[in-house]
């Protein structure tokens, strides 16, 4: 029987180029963005399990080392309370819903690397500025919300793949 708990990467440095690795070499499935948060299950089920139990606190310290993105900006990006994210600390895990947002934070920016061959820096610059084809929004803050992050991955997915938008 495999073994589905989540399990962890070593080394936060590597995350965003392993990421790119299965860009490249052909991703391991549609959970490959987990590698950004240091995690290394692409089973949906222990993935599931492991958002109910709460992630691991360091879940966002990986995630926040793999995407360089400013800590203000990373918390209202994951709508976290600074003074939340320190009881998350104190107590190393997080609710299911942040873990839920965790999750959706990276599922985004993996699309914005994926759209960019890896690109961290360029897949930044694109999630924080206003998208026509998006009505104008700043992808970062219309992902806020789930509906919006789909809406962003829909449209990263249509501009990777040449389809008008």
């Amino acid at each position: 029987m495999a073994d589905t708990t989540a399990k962890h990467t070593d080394n936060p440095t590597r995350d965003v180029a392993k990421y790119s690795e299965f860009l490249r070499a052909g991703s391991p499935g549609p959970l490959a963005y987990v590698v950004l948060l240091g995690l290394s299950t692409f089973e949906l089920p222990a993935l599931i399990r492991e958002v109910q139990r709460g992630l691991p606190y360091r879940t966002y310290e990986r995630f926040a080392r793999s995407v360089g993105m400013p800590a203000e900006r990373l918390l209202k990006f994951l709508d976290i309370p600074r003074r939340t994210l320190l009881r998350r600390r104190s107590s190393g895990r997080f609710s299911a819903d942040e873990s839920d947002r965790l999750l959706r934070a990276a599922r985004v920016v993996a699309s914005a690397l994926s759209l960019f061959d890896g690109d961290r820096d360029a897949a930044l610059e694109w999630l924080s500025k206003p998208q026509l084809a998006l009505g104008g929004a700043i992808p970062f803050e219309m992902a806020q919300t789930e509906i919006g992050a789909r809406e962003v991955e829909t449209l990263t997915y249509r501009l990777e793949h040449g389809v008008y938008s």
